[in-house]
């Protein structure tokens, strides 16, 4: 399959690092005009020179902007207008004891993770559908389906994503927009990684090692045995954003290396 994207503009928040830098690099790739989005104005120029590295003579810029607030997603807008392709990604987790998560830190969790998704569709979606061809992506987690217990405020956030995003595909039907979930498990990110840290020191293996052992304990039911690479992550977002993906829609795509021990996507 040789996926085409040339001629489409794809918008990717959060990805100066991890699985949404992947992504605008595997977009990039593709042929996409991309656009780099993240708080840091000196990381999405270190982002935006990491994609044309990888990606020689691509077309990628950058809104260093923080979409934790209508404010910020306001800006975002006001400098990309009419996107082709929405890659919500930006989002934040942590493990906290739940009598430990107060408000304030229930709503910047939701904020971001959530609202910052609902704004941007809400601004994009219908020009898409106008034009009749448009992809909207959201990435969830297979935390949305096991809910850890140890970062409810962040599953939580990551079941009313799927929830937005059918709902969404039930809005674009017969649209030619495309509105979709991408459900990573355990992802060899670079805050995962930071994660891993203590225990690889403590135990003296590597990082990966130490992802291996993490998954074992933590999430048994894996059938991939490890922590998936940023890069495998996004290979599926950049399916769900193709034009060859135009009969897959309201889907919550797995690439959760089997976590979730269910024999339906």
């Amino acid at each position: 399959m040789l996926i085409d994207l040339s001629g489409k503009t794809a918008l990717i928040t959060g990805s100066t690092g991890g699985i949404g830098l992947a992504a605008a690099t595997g977009l990039a790739r593709a042929g996409a005009r991309v656009v780099i989005n993240g708080r840091d104005a000196d990381r999405v120029e270190t982002a935006i020179r990491h994609v044309l590295d990888a990606v020689a003579r691509s077309d990628v810029s950058g809104v260093a902007t923080d979409l934790a607030s209508a404010e910020g997603c306001e800006k975002l807008i006001q400098a990309v207008p009419d996107p082709d392709i929405l890659v919500n990604n930006v989002g934040i987790f942590g493990p906290k004891p739940f009598f430990d998560i107060d408000d304030a830190t229930w709503d910047r969790f939701f904020q971001l993770n959530v609202m910052s998704g609902v704004r941007l569709a809400r601004a994009y979606m219908q020009r898409m559908m106008d034009r009749g061809w448009g992809r909207v992506v959201f990435l969830s987690s297979e935390s949305a389906l096991n809910i850890p217990a140890d970062m409810i405020h962040y599953g939580f956030t990551k079941t009313a994503v799927l929830s937005i995003s059918r709902g969404l595909a039930k809005v674009a039907a017969g649209s030619g927009v495309t509105v979709n979930s991408v459900l990573p498990g355990p992802t060899m990110s670079e805050g995962v990684q930071e994660m891993l840290k203590d225990m690889a020191e403590e135990q003296g293996v590597s990082i990966e090692e130490a992802g291996e052992m993490f998954v074992k304990a933590e999430r048994p039911s894996s059938v991939l045995q490890r922590p998936a690479t940023v890069e495998e992550v996004a290979n599926m977002i950049v399916y769900a954003c193709s034009k060859e993906a135009s009969a897959t829609s309201g889907a919550a795509l797995r690439v959760d290396g089997g976590v979730v021990d269910s024999i339906v996507p």
